[in-house]
């Protein structure tokens, strides 16, 4: 939810600045919701590539290389979250945030389960990392709203 309050946040920015300013190109909402989608995945892989010990603690004890996987997706973050900014590599940088999406879902599944604090000092209330589950379609939708500015199963296809 933190995650989603960043894009939404982020996205309101450019819609106000664009009003504000008179800059057309920050008046289309989906433009900026791109802008932010890149933005918060560019920032949380960061994230996974700095502080990587303190994220190894949502991966499963039976998969080894803990610390590379984290390592390995903040980097698979910043890059698929930079993609997001050019035009020709949006359809292939959201294909893979899909993708990491869904790879990472397990993850969120097994902190909720084992009833672990959400990353980054978040609550680790049930309904929180519960809710977190309920999420990450959201994200994806988004995703693919940002590029095609609605949201089809013909435009992703």
């Amino acid at each position: 939810m933190a995650f989603f309050s960043g894009l939404l946040a982020i996205s309101l920015l450019l819609l106000l600045t664009g009003f504000v300013f008179h800059l057309p190109y920050l008046l289309d909402f989906p433009h900026d919701a791109g802008i932010a989608t890149a933005s918060m995945f560019m920032m949380i892989g960061c994230m996974h590539v700095l502080t990587p010990g303190k994220l190894t603690y949502m991966i499963e004890p039976w998969l080894p290389y803990a610390l590379q996987l984290v390592i390995l997706s903040g980097i698979e973050e910043t890059i698929l979250g930079a993609g997001l900014l050019f035009p020709a590599t949006q359809w292939y940088a959201a294909w893979g945030l899909t993708f990491l999406l869904i790879l990472m879902f397990p993850a969120n599944i097994y902190v909720a389960v084992k009833q672990l604090p959400a990353p980054g000092g978040l609550p680790a209330k049930p309904w929180y990392t519960w809710s977190r589950l309920a999420f990450q379609p959201v994200y994806i939708a988004w995703i693919w709203y940002s590029i095609y500015g609605k949201l089809s199963l013909s435009a992703i296809f």
